[in-house]
């Protein structure tokens, strides 16, 4: 049996965690997306454009879902596929040049404002060493999503 980690330090980072999860829910309903395309076009956006099986990846969906998510997303008009330049035979999947209109900046600036003034409170220093943590926790949150979906697949397999 794992022992669960006690203290105020454990609840202060699940009341984080939890946080930023409700936060992430209420941008996709703000825009009008399910949590998982909210993600998908968040993922899209930063890279500016994924193959199917690299959002299938970033996602954690199966090829099919990522397949179904896209064609949503692209009825809807938000994405386009396009052949890629480097390789004519893979498609990429880019945002849609007349996507219908969604403020990003102002569905997530209500956060970036309250996290800016919680940032501000730190001295450049000590900023430098929370966006370390940032760019650092981003590939290991990754990484521990990836054991849950093996374990939950380990587990299905029973």
């Amino acid at each position: 049996m794992t022992q669960r980690p006690s203290g105020e330090r454990h609840e202060i980072f699940r009341d984080y965690l939890d946080a930023v999860g409700l936060h992430a829910l209420a941008g996709a309903e703000a825009a009008g997306l399910q949590a998982s395309e909210w993600y998908a076009m968040s993922q899209i956006s930063l890279a500016g454009g994924l193959t199917p099986g690299e959002l299938s990846a970033r996602t954690g969906l199966t090829t099919g879902a990522t397949t179904r998510l896209i064609d949503r997303l692209e009825r809807a008009g938000r994405v386009r596929r396009v052949a890629d330049p480097g390789d004519r035979r893979r498609v990429v999947v880019e945002p849609a040049p007349d996507a219908p209109d969604v403020d990003i900046d102002a569905i997530v600036g209500p956060a970036r404002r309250r996290v800016g003034e919680v940032l501000e409170r730190y001295t450049p220093e000590q900023r430098e060493v929370l966006f370390d943590y940032f760019r650092r926790a981003a590939p290991a949150f990754r990484e521990a999503t990836e054991e849950i979906r093996a374990a939950l697949r380990d587990r299905k397999r029973r």
